[in-house]
Formats: structure tokens, C-alpha cells, sequence
């Protein structure tokens, strides 16, 4: 039964994401700043660290799944966050060998997630000519906000899931 989680908790993360700017306050809303939730990312890097062993890669697995699910649900063009998250997901299993698994890794990581993804769907949008703004603008308005954002996020989701993903790694079936 617990195998089940992992796949419902992202799924509950892609539908959440939907709503997420709901949850804002309003004057952060009518400014400039444009922030992208990447809640299902900011998990799956919890599960790179914490889930994963040296041989399995279940987080890269997740991540073409619900990759393509937020493509499905929430954009025009399939394949674009599930490329960008199997890409992401796996820098993270290799730099996470570099590292203890803690808060300070993964918020490091969830970090470095966030700025490699919103790099690379940036550079697919422009090429694709979706996206029309300055690469100054998408710094400052896109960019930062996404990852301090996410970054708080991550340290939301740390200390109810790091312990728990530890445990699940020991009873998964080998």
C-alpha cells in the first residue's frame, strides 16, 4: 500500500499547482511579478535525495510521468516539463552523491532544480516563439520570485516528508 503514495501525493501536488496563485495575496498579484508554482519538481527532488538508492531511479520515472500530466493539464505544447524534469531529476541524482542528505542539500538542490527548469522551458518557449520577453525582464519578474517561492516551498514540504521518504526507501520492493 505504501507504494501508492509517492504517485498520489504528486498527483495531488499537479492538481494543487492549478490553484496556487489562488493562495497568494492580491498585491503580490497585480504587480509585475510572475510566479511559477513547481510544486511536483520541488517534491520530486525530496524523492531524488531521500527515496532513491544509487541504482534506482524511480524519481526520473516519476518525473516523465507527471511531467507529461502537467504538460497535459497546464500547457499548449507536450513534452516540454516532461523533458525538463527527467533532465532536472536526473543533475539532481548526480550531484546528490556529492552531498549528505539534509535541509541544507535540499534546499540547495531545489534551488538549483528551480533555476535549470525555468532556464530550459524558458529557452524551448522562446525558441518555439511563445515566449516575447526580455531575458532582463524574465530575471528579475519570472525567475527570482519562481525560485524563492519554490524554495520556501521546499522547506515547507522538508520536515513532513524527509523522514517519511527515508522510511519508505527501506520497505520498497527491491
Amino acid at each position: 500500500m505504501r507504494h501508492v503514495f509517492l504517485p498520489l501525493i504528486l498527483l495531488i501536488l499537479v492538481a494543487l499547482e492549478g490553484v496556487a496563485l489562488d493562495i497568494l495575496p492580491s498585491s503580490l498579484l497585480d504587480s509585475n511579478l510572475m510566479i511559477t508554482p513547481h510544486w511536483v519538481l520541488m517534491f520530486l527532488v525530496l524523492i531524488a535525495i531521500f527515496y532513491d538508492r544509487q541504482n534506482s531511479y524511480y524519481a526520473i520515472m516519476y518525473a516523465f510521468i507527471f511531467g507529461l500530466l502537467i504538460d497535459i493539464a497546464y500547457t499548449g505544447i507536450l513534452g516540454v516539463y516532461m523533458f525538463t524534469y527527467a533532465v532536472v531529476i536526473y543533475v539532481i541524482l548526480e550531484l546528490r552523491k556529492m552531498l549528505h542528505s539534509n535541509i541544507y542539500s535540499a534546499l540547495l538542490f531545489g534551488i538549483i532544480s528551480i533555476t535549470i527548469a525555468e532556464l530550459i522551458i524558458n529557452v524551448i518557449y522562446y525558441v518555439v516563439g511563445i515566449m516575447n520577453t526580455t531575458w532582463t525582464d524574465y530575471f528579475i519578474y519570472r525567475l527570482i520570485p519562481s525560485v524563492l517561492a519554490n524554495a520556501i516551498f521546499i522547506l515547507i514540504l522538508y520536515p513532513i516528508f524527509a523522514k517519511r521518504l527515508e522510511k519508505w526507501k527501506n520497505t520498497q520492493i527491491k
